[in-house]
């Protein structure tokens, strides 16, 4: 997602109201990070290779995020020291449940990018994101047994 957002001595051309929705998908990571550390403690085996993998592409757009926030000479916002999760995590259920609702709010995260950017290589990239995303989350409502698999729009449950 590394993004050329600016002409070399010019001003960024990132409107204010896409930085912030960039900065909610940079935070949104950071707590998908945090949900995805929480459940690999109970997730069982079967589970946790597809956790892995989620922590490694949540990590690998997290990095993109922050990158294109420099780039248009943005700090970009710091991971909290905890987060909050919906319910308490106990079990191999509740922690796939979290991550249900960790993916659920990137995604949410990601479509607000798409709407409130018009420059074509953030919108790709955010699309990119939502649908990985998507795939993700689909992953975790079967194995926690939850209907509709892929909710009929993504990122708004």
């Amino acid at each position: 997602m590394t993004l050329r957002m600016q002409e070399p001595d010019d001003e960024p051309v990132v409107p204010a109201v896409t930085v912030e929705a960039l900065q909610r998908a940079l935070a949104g990571e950071h707590a998908a990070l945090w949900a995805y550390s929480l459940a690999l403690a109970f997730v069982p085996v079967e589970w946790a290779r597809q956790a892995r993998q989620d922590v490694e592409a949540h990590t690998t757009l997290r990095g993109q995020i922050a990158q294109t926030l420099t780039e248009v000479g943005q700090r970009p916002v710091s991971a909290q020291p905890a987060y909050q999760a919906p319910q308490p995590v106990v079990d191999a259920v509740s922690a796939g449940a979290l991550l249900v609702s960790a993916e659920t709010d990137t995604i949410a995260a990601w479509r607000s990018v798409l709407e409130r950017s018009s420059q074509a290589p953030l919108r790709e990239a955010g699309l990119r994101a939502m649908t990985e995303a998507t795939g993700r989350l689909a992953y975790w409502r079967t194995v926690t047994e939850r209907s509709p698999i892929v909710p009929v729009f993504p990122g708004r449950d």
